[in-house]
């Protein structure tokens, strides 16, 4: 069995990690290179970092700090925002992103995921899902901008996984900075109709809920930001009392 993923998430805006409560009310948490080393060198199996106002604002993702956290760390990280076509994504990897992942774009213009797995590849295509009450929505960087689309979750994850893309991030909306834990059920339903690896998102709020999502919920990562970002929560130890509760994960020494 693959060992899980433990993913801290880097919510950039303005060229700074910020975190919020269900998308809103935005708090500075820091310099994205600095805490994307601290998270890789405390054991963290990779990062994700979203430069969340890039399709709410209509442009790219800002490539000056992608560059500065390629050097800062020697772990794969995926960036989303704003990538709206493959010379985009292009320039994206060439900053040193070892995946991007694609939310707002993917719902305007489906084929967009199509064309970047095949120039990329499927390993390197993740497809961001934000989902509230089963509904999709897309523009969640910004709360005054979020639109409900028209799809309902699990049609779109059928959707996007008959387009090629190789990994899914669910985005908990409602789970959101609560610290009440991940959501379960719908995650569960996800399990059944998902062909690519499933990364959960939002809610983490306790040790325990990384071992209830794993064994619940059977999903191939965790993410999380507020509890590793104010360090209730440490990497290693988080990793080491996952082992022990027999849930199959990379511990370093």
């Amino acid at each position: 069995m693959l060992a899980k993923r433990i993913i801290p998430c880097l919510d950039i805006k303005n060229g700074r990690v910020v975190k919020g409560i269900q998308f809103k009310d935005h708090k500075d948490m820091g310099d994205p290179a600095a805490l994307a080393k601290y998270y890789s060198d405390q054991g963290a199996d990779e990062l994700v970092l979203y430069d969340i106002t890039a399709s709410p604002e209509g442009r790219e993702v800002d490539l000056s700090w992608v560059e500065k956290v390629a050097r800062a760390i020697n772990i794969p990280f995926s960036v989303a925002g704003g990538i709206r076509s493959v010379s985009q994504a292009k320039r994206v990897f060439e900053a040193g992103a070892d995946k991007i992942s694609v939310n707002t774009p993917a719902l305007e213009r489906p084929e967009l995921i199509n064309e970047l797995v095949s120039k990329f590849g499927a390993q390197a295509v993740v497809i961001g899902v934000d989902v509230r009450d089963g509904e999709i929505y897309s523009n969640t960087g910004d709360w005054k901008k979020t639109l409900k689309t028209q799809w309902t979750a699990l049609e779109w994850i059928q959707e996007v996984q008959t387009r090629g893309a190789g990994e899914l991030v669910i985005n908990s909306m409602a789970q959101d900075g609560t610290k009440n834990g991940y959501d379960i059920l719908f995650l569960q339903a996800v399990a059944r109709i998902a062909t690519v690896p499933v990364i959960a998102s939002g809610g983490a709020g306790s040790r325990e809920h990384f071992k209830e999502v794993f064994e619940k919920a059977l999903v191939d990562g965790a993410l999380a930001a507020s509890m590793f970002h104010s360090h209730a929560i440490q990497i290693p130890k988080l990793k080491a009392y996952l082992a022990q509760s027999n849930i199959p994960i990379r511990v370093t020494s």
